[in-house]
């Protein structure tokens, strides 16, 4: 009997994402199996109870998810779950912590795609606010966005958390070859003054920008907003705003909406979970592949 496709999924969390479920068997991996409040310790015995199991030849119909809540917890899994293979015994493996990384990677590309478009320029350069970006979302768009150039804000309601995260996102994710900044948000209109992208990355329902702050900015050009919730996290954002001009900006600025960046999002998340079936050798992606795929979308689709 030919051996079905198996994704072994993994979780910190109490719960399992039925949205990440959903999207593992629609890019055709025929069972999922869930494992809950995953302790960083367990990762190594999973893994290896999993590979094990079957031939090599076998294995490239095993993968492994890492999913939970928190981005350096999924981040450094990832990293145990790959140093616990045993070649040839090895496995793909894909950490979206909360949809986190295929999120951020789905708005930064959006929004680059925006800049090119409407403003004949990159990311390269761009000044960017990270509104509510201590976050899973925000770190992971604010860490993206800064390898891909741009200079980054994270803005958080205590400035010294804002500070901790930023720091992460510096050391951790970037290697220390990036440096995004940090903010509080008490000094919002300061910003603004030269900010050319928000990203608006808060919890749902809350409104992190104004419609004063938002139309007075001076070169702003991109907003874009997660939150599908209302009120929208950006004044007059609509969740299917896709590069629609936001009323009364003084630079000409363009909105995109919580649905806009989903599309994107859920392209880039089934690109990933298909690559793992697809690829004739174990590979190991994260917010980096996410945001590769993403681009690759809009190339595909102008």
């Amino acid at each position: 009997m030919e051996k079905p496709f198996i994704l072994h999924m993994l979780t910190t969390a109490k719960n399992l994402s039925p949205f990440d479920v959903n999207m593992a068997m629609d890019a055709g991996w025929v069972c999922t199996v869930p494992y809950t409040n995953v302790e960083p310790s367990e990762v190594r015995g999973l893994v290896q109870d999993a590979i094990f199991s079957r031939s090599p030849k076998g294995l490239q119909k095993t993968g492994i998810f890492i999913g939970g809540r928190d981005t350096k917890q999924a981040m450094d899994m990832l990293k145990l779950a790959k140093n616990s293979m045993v070649p040839p015994f090895e496995v793909s493996v894909f950490a979206d912590p909360s949809g986190a990384f295929t999120t951020a990677a789905g708005m930064v590309a959006a929004v680059e795609n925006e800049l090119k478009s409407k403003f004949n320029t990159s990311l390269q350069g761009i000044n960017i606010l990270a509104l509510g970006g201590t976050g899973p979302v925000g770190q992971a768009a604010a860490v993206i966005a800064a390898i891909a150039g741009a200079n980054v804000r994270i803005v958080g309601r205590q400035l010294d958390k804002a500070q901790r995260i930023a720091d992460l996102c510096n050391e951790e994710f970037g290697e220390g070859k990036i440096a995004i900044s940090a903010g509080v948000d008490s000094e919002k209109s300061h910003y603004m003054q030269t900010a050319d992208v928000v990203f608006a990355t808060g919890a749902a329902g809350i409104e992190l920008l104004s419609a004063e702050l938002l139309t007075d900015a001076p070169q702003l050009k991109v907003v874009a907003d997660v939150n599908a919730v209302p009120p929208s996290g950006i004044a007059g954002v609509d969740a299917f705003h896709n590069g629609a001009p936001v009323p009364g900006s003084k630079s000409g600025a363009v909105a995109i909406g919580a649905l806009a960046i989903g599309n994107v999002k859920y392209q880039a998340q089934n690109k990933l979970l298909k690559l793992m079936i697809d690829s004739d050798k174990p590979i190991y992606l994260h917010f980096t592949h996410a945001f590769e795929v993403a681009r690759e979308y809009f190339k595909a689709n102008g």
